[in-house]
């Protein structure tokens, strides 16, 4: 598998390409303010041609790019429907700090990309010989999800990747002091999607390093039963 990640923006969202072994196709997963730039060279240089965007929520700095890019290639952007507003209304999602760096950040209103699917009611998506799962998770926003791969790779202890936007970090988790966010709703995300997930999982979050669930299970405090219980 090609897999490839970097962060951008104020806010260094991470942003990432993915192609399944041997194959051209790719997807590209949450490309936020200033990420455009960098996925234009890693197409070229790896010689990618992107079919779908993948978005794991809507916040403006994981998908500031995606109707820049969708448009460009002439592909669709995946996205749930709860978040959709956000692509054409980012300031919706922002506290009052948030917006008054969009304003100064944001050249031109932003708008939805010419192709848009809607991620509500899969379980599954096919697209560029890659098989995503696609688990509801809100709690950071309303409409956030988890994109999941087999993976077949270096590391032995892992067998399943899943990017998991901002609801689970290396050592935290997303906040939910923003508009959209729920703090009741992350709890039972936490604790009926994110515990069940094996320990052979490496977790590809929006920002910061990766990491495993086996580590999260033990490290993080935030996936404590005193935490999730509720």
């Amino acid at each position: 598998m090609f897999l490839a990640s970097f962060a951008s923006g104020h806010w260094q969202a991470n942003c990432y390409v993915v192609a399944a072994p041997g194959v051209s196709d790719c997807v590209v997963v949450d490309p936020g303010q200033d990420a455009a730039p960098s996925v234009r060279r890693l197409l070229s240089d790896h010689q990618l041609k992107p079919k779908g965007i993948l978005a794991t929520h809507g916040h403006f700095d994981h998908v500031a790019n995606a109707a820049e890019l969708a448009d460009e290639f002439n592909i669709p952007l995946w996205i749930h429907s709860a978040d959709r507003d956000l692509l054409s209304e980012p300031a919706a999602g922002l506290n009052a700090d948030g917006v008054a760096l969009l304003r100064q950040v944001l050249k031109e209103p932003l708008a939805e990309p010419a192709r848009v699917e809607e991620l509500d009611g899969l379980t599954e998506l096919n697209i560029a010989r890659l098989r995503f799962s696609v688990t509801p998770a809100p709690g950071h926003t309303e409409g956030s999800v988890l994109l999941g791969l087999d993976y077949n790779g270096r590391n032995p202890g892992v067998n399943r990747i899943v990017f998991s936007g901002d609801v689970v970090f290396a050592g935290s988790i997303g906040r939910t002091d923003l508009p959209g966010g729920d703090a009741r709703a992350m709890a039972r995300t936490l604790r009926d999607v994110i515990l069940p997930l094996p320990d052979s999982v490496a977790l590809l979050p929006g920002h910061g390093p990766q990491t495993t669930m086996a580590h999260e299970r033990v490290a993080n405090p935030h996936l404590a039963p005193a935490s999730v219980g509720r």
